[in-house]
């Protein structure tokens, strides 16, 4: 089965440089055509928390974080927050930025099962 479509995972948070790759690629895989979904879990919910990635520069190399995260909502590609990591937050759809999908896992299932390749951060 083939497909053009990229699920990229991220648990990082905030202060993790790992994180900043992973946006990077869904950056990239977005420029390449492909169709790109994210799934935040643990910490990384903290990346569509309204404001708390509009100062965060993690790598000079890359884009101020927000912009990547702008870059994937502008291009309309899915951003999914994993349920209970949210609730263990305290996080509600409103305290997110709009368009991202407090959703389970069943999301990405859904990418799998049509050929989607997956990266996890």
């Amino acid at each position: 089965m083939s497909s053009r479509k990229l699920v990229i995972v991220i648990t990082e948070g905030l202060d993790n440089e790992r994180a900043s790759v992973a946006w990077s690629i869904a950056n990239g895989g977005i420029k390449s055509g492909l169709e790109v979904h994210v799934f935040l879990t643990s910490s990384a919910i903290d990346w569509v928390r309204k404001g708390a990635a509009d100062n965060v520069h993690l790598n000079p190399k890359d884009p101020p974080m927000i912009e990547m995260i702008q870059f994937v909502r502008d291009n309309g590609c899915p951003i999914y927050v994993c349920p209970p990591c949210a609730q263990v937050r305290g996080y509600t759809q409103e305290d997110l930025l709009d368009g991202v999908i407090i959703t389970g896992s069943g999301a990405i299932h859904k990418q799998f099962l049509e050929g989607a390749a997956a990266l996890t951060f």
